[in-house]
């Protein structure tokens, strides 16, 4: 993990670059737009965590976004609580924001993943049948405070159709499609995250 410290003027120019969390988080808009919000850590190995954000429907967790979340290889002591709750389960966003970290998404990919027609574990988590297109957001996690920012994360998101499509996407981060992953960088992670419980 990196982390560097720039003057303040240097950070706020660096951080208006780049797609800034929008007012709600995921967890929050999940809530607003379902009336419910939960998540399920399906998996965590070493520097990886695999999570289910989930509405309820009927008292059924249906997933509104799937996430792969690649931790950065080192943590900063100044965060280490914060992390602790993460791996425990807790929503990223939520737990950094209420301990005065400011989160911004560092975009790096828009574009969709097609769920094949056979069943996934992806789609059943989704409640979808057949093959289905699914957005697919890529990101870098940063966490800024006292002009020094931290690169916490990369994470991999594929959302429900009825949730957010690619289009939404676009409209609530900025994207600099120069900048963008090679296409063997977006097959490898289309692979990781279909390869859940597999």
């Amino acid at each position: 993990m990196q982390v560097t410290t720039y003057p303040p003027a240097v950070t706020a120019v660096m951080l208006s670059a780049c797609a800034t969390e929008p007012v709600l988080l995921n967890s929050e808009r999940i809530e607003k737009r379902f009336g419910s919000y939960g998540i399920a850590v399906l998996a965590s190995e070493a520097g990886l965590r695999r999570s289910s954000l989930y509405s309820l429907e009927d008292l059924t967790p249906t997933c509104r976004t799937y996430a792969v979340v690649r931790f950065a290889d080192q943590l900063d002591d100044r965060y280490r609580e914060e992390h602790a709750k993460v791996l425990a389960g807790n929503s990223i966003g939520a737990i950094f924001r209420s301990q005065g970290w400011d989160v911004h998404k560092q975009t790096v990919y828009i574009g969709s993943l097609a769920l094949p027609e056979d069943d996934t574990a992806i789609g059943e988590l989704m409640c979808l049948d057949g093959a289905k297109n699914l957005a697919l957001h890529v990101y870098q996690l940063l966490l800024v405070r006292d002009d020094e920012v931290f690169e916490y994360a990369t994470i991999v998101e594929t959302h429900h159709p009825d949730y957010l499509a690619e289009d939404d996407l676009h409209e609530l981060y900025q994207y600099d499609i120069t900048t963008a992953l090679t296409p063997h960088v977006v097959s490898e992670l289309v692979t990781l995250v279909l390869g859940i419980h597999e």
